[in-house]
């Protein structure tokens, strides 16, 4: 069982950075592909990065490439999605989640976090 809770979200501007943190319970944190989705009023829920259990291999959306990265720290249980150069179309609930050896591309978490808003205003 793992458990997953997202900080860090919030109001910027168009232009501005922001970084939300996801930080997780259990003992084999490691062991876990993890992942960043968001979605938007009205649109579909979309995967914006990953990274491999292994850290070796990551995923990024088209729409954010270059602007995204990101990162995870196995002795604090915690990923991290940093975001810069944030746009408007942006703005959207972000979801922090897991799954056991996942592939990055593929990702098909069994575990989810509650989500945080996170609004770019122009």
């Amino acid at each position: 069982q793992v458990q997953l809770v997202e900080s860090g979200g919030g109001l910027v501007q168009a232009g501005g950075s922001l970084r939300v943190s996801c930080a997780a319970s259990g003992r084999t944190f490691s062991k876990y592909t993890m992942g960043w989705f968001r979605q938007a009023p009205g649109k579909e829920r979309e995967l914006v990065a990953a990274m491999s259990w292994t850290g070796s291999s990551t995923y990024y959306a088209d729409s954010v490439k270059g602007r995204f990265t990101i990162s995870r720290d196995n002795a604090k249980n915690t990923v991290y999605l940093q975001m810069n150069s944030l746009k408007p179309e942006d703005t959207a609930t972000y979801y922090c989640a897991a799954e056991y050896r996942g592939l990055v591309a593929t990702l098909e978490p069994r575990y989810w976090g509650q989500g945080t808003q996170v609004t770019v205003s122009s």
